[in-house]
């Protein structure tokens, strides 16, 4: 299991101020920025698109950015965000598209790639994809807004695809987001998550550098 990493997720920052949020995320010590793309079809919302990417950079963001597209057609976009300057584009598996194309696409593009599975779809989706990423990630709420609560119900498909991976000696890291804050967090790593997607529990922290430090020292 790798090492433990917060992911803070900048939808839940002041959207009038991202690169300052952003600046926050880096300055409580958390080495990768999640950013949550939404397309308003296949999430009824709407989000960043690349060009909120390229202005981070031009900020001078350093992070990691952790892009995770929520869209229907997310094939058609993962150049525009590799240019924009993602270093990790995960895409879902529910759409119908090339699942397999569009991985080695973003391998392609110089990024690294993952795999996301919603609520409701099983973990046995995306087994034929997983020797192909480098991150696997489970939605433990229903994508499209923040601040939604916690689904326990997801823990046995986060211990099941983490079986996968010792079973299969894969390398990529497994990844959870929604609803995740300094008590959901640990029972996430007993299931054998080690990339945790925080957003209002970090940007609420009355200490987030302690919040980040946290989750970063857990067993």
């Amino acid at each position: 299991m790798h090492a433990p990493l917060p992911a803070p997720s900048l939808l839940a920052g002041d959207h009038a101020n991202l690169a300052d949020s952003a600046c926050c995320v880096a300055a409580a010590g958390a080495p990768w920025l999640h950013l949550d793309i939404m397309d308003g079809h296949f999430v009824p919302n709407l989000t960043f698109g690349p060009e909120t990417l390229t202005a981070l950079r031009r900020a001078g963001l350093s992070l990691f950015f952790d892009t995770h597209l929520m869209l229907s057609e997310p094939h058609r976009y993962v150049e525009a965000f590799a240019k924009a300057g993602a270093n990790l584009i995960s895409i879902h598996i529910e759409p119908a598209y090339d699942h397999t194309a569009a991985l080695a696409r973003i391998r392609t593009l110089g990024c690294k790639n993952g795999i996301v599975l919603n609520p409701g779809t099983p973990a046995a989706a995306v087994k034929h994809l997983l020797p192909l990423v480098d991150l696997v990630l489970v939605m433990t709420v229903q994508p499209g807004f923040g601040g939604q609560s916690f689904r326990a119900d997801m823990l046995p498909k986060l211990a099941q695809l983490a079986a996968w991976r010792k079973e299969f000696n894969y390398g990529w890291r497994l990844e959870v987001d929604g609803g995740v804050d300094l008590r959901t967090v640990r029972d996430c790593r007993a299931a054998g998550a080690d990339t945790f997607v925080t957003g209002s529990s970090f940007f609420k922290a009355t200490d987030r550098a302690a919040f980040i430090a946290e989750i970063q020292g857990l067993a």
